[in-house]
């Protein structure tokens, strides 16, 4: 299969490129590196990307940011940054996608345990996460030609927690490896409205 891979320079991208590039085509893109520079928060960006990638069996994102602070001091401004970059981005990927796709192709994204599992500072994180599980389990019973959605749900990963650590005392991390293998699944088994949960 020929697959994109959105965010491929991060640290679950680079798991998610090793784990499927030993069986598939893989095409990279990121904000800034990869094959394709792509911004997510643009859907006409997001298009492009598939106009000059060709069709493809399949697109994993794994990018998107978000705000983390005091919801005493947060902004709507702040807020929307979540909504517009991991939310709004990720949508915009699964619109294009769902025409550009290949018949039987699939479409895997990605929030955080946040979204199950609060954490100080973590409003617009939570409110993200949450939104994403119920798109995706609203879309996959609409998408045409076969076509399958599905999320990825991770907890704080081992590779992050000198950056991010401090929000998730008492969490049990897991390395972007074994994170990967559920990109795998979304990516190369049957289920579609699935939400894969890695804690």
């Amino acid at each position: 299969m020929k697959i994109i891979v959105i965010g491929a320079s991060g640290t679950i991208g680079k798991a998610v490129v090793e784990q499927l590039g030993a069986r598939h085509d893989i095409v990279t893109a990121g904000r800034r590196s990869g094959q394709f520079n792509v911004t997510i928060e643009d859907p006409a960006d997001v298009a492009a990307l598939f106009d000059r990638t060709g069709p493809v069996d399949g697109v994993v994102v794994a990018a998107g940011d978000l705000h983390f602070g005091p919801l005493a001091d947060m902004t709507p401004e702040q807020f929307r940054f979540g909504l517009d970059s991991k939310l709004m981005g990720q949508v915009h990927v699964a619109l294009a996608a769902q025409r550009r796709l290949n018949d039987g192709g699939s479409i895997t994204l990605t929030s955080g345990i946040v979204g199950h599992q609060p954490i100080r500072h973590g409003a617009n994180a939570s409110t993200v996460n949450r939104a994403l599980e119920g798109f995706v389990l609203g879309a996959a019973i609409e998408l045409p030609r076969a076509l399958r959605i599905n999320l990825v749900d991770p907890t704080v990963l081992t590779e992050s927690l000198p950056q991010y650590g401090d929000y998730f005392h008492g969490f049990e991390p897991a390395d972007a490896r074994r994170v990967a293998l559920a990109y795998s699944r979304s990516v190369e088994g049957a289920q579609t409205g699935q939400v894969y949960c890695v804690w």
